[in-house]
């Protein structure tokens, strides 16, 4: 293994966090036994949510979290297998689920996998019931266009429903295009970049940023990016949604 001397391209702030493949620290978690995990945003740096990238080895297989926690996982490589309500679903690369706090589950995998894993309390809405769960594959989704913009694509991959108290997206940016303004909002989010790169502004900061690097923008950080290349960035987004900011 190469001596890296000090230098690694993550950056740690008290609002914002570039968290990248060179300074990756492995560990376990009792919830994923077999299992390599990628902590990458959780509150020690902050955030009100968790998340971390799940490195399964061939046979191995994974329950619910704790009670409370509703969970998010997106298979960035290989596949994966869910086991939900009696049913067995096989997740190929960019399959997803959001499975409720208290919902059953169990994700496996018989050749191996990489997963992306959000995990968050949940925050009920008086008078509204809870999400249900959802199980389905990013390249079956409708692309919209960001406030019009050809140039950037979107997809939701959850619904707009008030049930709802996050919402995960992957946002696409064709070479050379960028977000219209910065964005400063009370929402944070937790980033990864899938496909391309690009030029990152957090608070004051300027970050190159390429497939595989996870970004956690607290609430009020200002916020843009820009794709350079020769081919599309994409990212997979998180933000608190659809409750104010008392509840969030």
């Amino acid at each position: 293994m190469r001596q890296s001397l000090g230098e690694t391209r993550s950056s740690v702030g008290t609002r914002h966090a570039l968290i990248c493949p060179d300074s990756h620290e492995r560990t376990t978690l009792p919830g994923w036994p077999g299992s390599q995990i990628i902590i990458l945003a959780s509150p020690q740096i902050g955030a009100k949510f968790v998340e971390y990238f799940v490195e399964m080895a061939p046979g191995t297989k994974a329950g619910a979290p704790a009670a409370g926690i509703e969970r998010f996982f997106f298979v960035l490589e290989g596949e994966a297998a869910l086991s939900l309500d009696g049913e067995n679903h096989a997740m190929t690369v960019e399959g997803y689920a959001f499975l409720p706090a208290g919902k059953a589950h169990t994700i496996s995998s018989a050749a191996g996998a990489k997963l992306a894993v959000i995990e968050r309390h949940y925050v009920r809405l008086e008078g509204t019931a809870g999400p249900k769960p959802l199980v389905n594959n990013a390249r079956n989704l409708p692309v919209a266009r960001l406030k019009g913009d050809d140039r950037l694509p979107l997809q939701k991959l959850l619904p707009e429903d008030l049930a709802f108290d996050c919402e995960v997206n992957i946002m696409g940016f064709e070479p050379g295009a960028s977000l219209h303004y910065v964005e400063t909002h009370f929402m944070e989010h937790g980033l990864v970049m899938l496909d391309g790169g690009g030029v990152y502004r957090l608070d004051n900061s300027w970050y190159s940023v390429s497939a595989g690097d996870f970004i956690w923008m607290g609430p009020f950080c200002p916020q843009w990016f820009g794709a350079i290349g020769r081919t599309n960035a994409r990212y997979l987004i998180y933000k608190n949604w659809n409750r104010t900011p008392f509840e969030s």
